[in-house]
């Protein structure tokens, strides 16, 4: 669903936690550099989406479905501090927040893992944040 993904990004954007932290380096889809290298050019730190998932769950005359996405957080700071600080920040941002989306209802939202770990690069460390969101279409 778009509009809940957008409302994910626009949240974590204007967040002054999330964005004294990453400067709103918010991505969908992560620059990289053309073949051959295909290195990641995005500045750190930032966050990008990763996978997302639904499973209906509606009944009645009601369609609903648990959202589930996982947020990334990248840091290439010594140590894993920064990185740790923002999978903090965005979980400030959005978990059990009182959000709305415009065409439907988000009935709930939660934050319910996070993790931090050192990137096989060894350079950079990885942050992931799981988020659940509960929606009902009209």
């Amino acid at each position: 669903m778009s509009e809940l993904q957008t409302l994910l990004y626009t949240t974590l954007r204007d967040d002054l936690g999330v964005a004294a932290l990453v400067s709103g380096r918010v991505y969908d889809r992560v620059s990289r550099a053309s073949y051959p290298s295909g290195a990641i050019t995005a500045t750190y730190p930032y966050i990008s989406f990763g996978p997302h998932n639904v499973i209906d769950d509606g009944a009645d005359c009601i369609e609903s479905g648990e959202h589930t996405f996982q947020l990334d957080c990248w840091s290439r700071a010594v140590g894993q501090l920064e990185c740790k600080s923002i999978v903090d920040a965005v979980k400030s941002a959005l978990h059990e927040r009182e959000l709305t989306l415009t065409n439907n209802a988000l009935v709930e939202i939660r934050v319910f893992m996070r993790r931090v770990f050192n990137d096989p690069d060894g350079l950079t460390a990885h942050g992931v944040v799981m988020v659940s969101a509960v929606v009902e279409e009209p």
